[in-house]
């Protein structure tokens, strides 16, 4: 499907305003998105869904088991939500996030620098993908010779990641 001719790109200010996942079981979704990540918990809705986010805004993350209580994650193979990424403000942030899945005894699935970013991989207890990114300032990002992006996927650092977050801390 391509762009028709008489329309224009999407409206540059136009954000992802939230995320609503399907959960198997609320309490162990709530105790790793509010529990481990930090997320505020702006409203539950009893055992069927409640509503997260960071900085008072009314919610950037929605939990729901409305059609999927007690159910099993996608096979692999199949369609669906690849990973939810969070950005967060600050190198040394993203450090402390790290910091919350290390001493939750969570695994992370991968830890890349992406030029223009850096960013931690882990799945949620329903098998959900997440990343915990920062952006670096743009004036940071790597650039080709016409001024276009050229983002790479690099190890990131992590004991250097660890470090900056408690000198920035």
């Amino acid at each position: 499907m391509q762009l028709a001719e008489n329309l224009t790109a999407i409206d540059a200010g136009v954000r992802v305003g939230h995320v609503h996942l399907k959960v198997s079981d609320l309490d162990r979704a709530l105790s790793f998105y509010h529990g481990v990540l930090g997320f505020d918990l702006v409203q539950r809705m009893g055992s069927q869904a409640a509503f997260l986010s960071a900085g008072g805004y009314h919610h950037h993350l929605g939990l729901n088991t409305w059609e999927s209580k007690g159910g099993r994650p996608p096979a692999y193979g199949t369609t669906g939500l690849y990973h939810v990424a969070f950005l967060y403000p600050t190198r040394a942030a993203l450090a402390d996030a790290l910091r919350r899945v290390i001493a939750a005894g969570i695994s992370l699935e991968g830890a890349s620098d992406h030029g223009v970013s850096e960013a931690l991989y882990l799945s949620d207890p329903d098998g959900n993908g997440v990343e915990l990114s920062w952006d670096r300032p743009e004036a940071e990002w790597p650039r080709r010779g016409d001024g276009s992006i050229d983002m790479y996927t690099r190890s990131l650092d992590l004991r250097g990641l660890l470090a900056a977050g408690e000198i920035s801390g």
